[in-house]
């Protein structure tokens, strides 16, 4: 894979995961469309892992982009949209956790809507309490995913077509996860990482 290439990749592993000096170096495997990277603390045995698809919902431009991932949410296996290591030079990503979200759509089904939020320095929008389940029955065969994003932050409007994702090898990523990272043995989300005040200063020094 040439550098190019690598730097373009969906993000496999956020950074603050590999800090600690713990964690084995992480292992990465290609199941269908999807990437699944887990790396093992070396003191607890237990692996923490992303399982994200191979192409991005946004490229990175001058901040985050922005990758479907799956993950465990109430001992549910759900998409979520993601853009992670937020910094002040991703302030419009920061931003939609105040006042945004992800409209997501799988084959022909009904949209759903995926309100955003920050989880350490991370932008992670998921569904809903009471789309959790459907969300998980129709992921695992589903054959497309179209998400767009909405609300400020996104620079999209209801014309602005959707990023279109082919899915394959959803159901056996799906179990591959579960071996590797039981349920109930993901670690909790990380408390916000980045300060609204922060995030509007960061804003306002672009506007002026």
């Amino acid at each position: 894979m040439s550098k190019l290439a690598t730097f373009l990749a969906p993000p496999l592993l956020s950074t603050t995961l590999l800090a600690g000096a713990a964690l084995a170096q992480p292992s990465v495997e290609e199941i269908g469309s999807w990437r699944l990277s887990c790396a093992t603390d070396r003191m607890t045995d237990r692996s923490a892992c992303t399982l994200a698809h191979r192409d991005w919902v946004e490229r990175p431009t001058v901040g985050a982009g922005l990758a479907l991932e799956i993950q465990d949410r109430g001992g549910k296996l759900v998409p979520v949209v993601t853009a992670r290591d937020l910094s002040l030079d991703s302030a419009s990503r920061a931003v939609l956790a105040v006042a945004g979200s992800a409209q997501l759509r799988f084959d022909r089904n009904e949209m759903m809507e995926l309100p955003c939020g920050l989880e350490g320095r991370n932008l992670v929008c998921a569904p809903r309490r009471a789309d959790v389940e459907r969300a998980a029955q129709e992921l695992p065969s589903a054959g497309r995913a179209l998400v767009r994003m909405a609300g400020l932050g996104s620079s999209t409007t209801a014309a602005t077509e959707p990023a279109e994702l082919r899915l394959a090898g959803t159901a056996n990523a799906l179990a591959r996860l579960r071996t590797m990272q039981p349920a109930g043995s993901a670690p909790p989300p990380a408390e916000p990482g980045l300060g609204l005040r922060d995030i509007f200063d960061r804003l306002q020094s672009l506007v002026r």
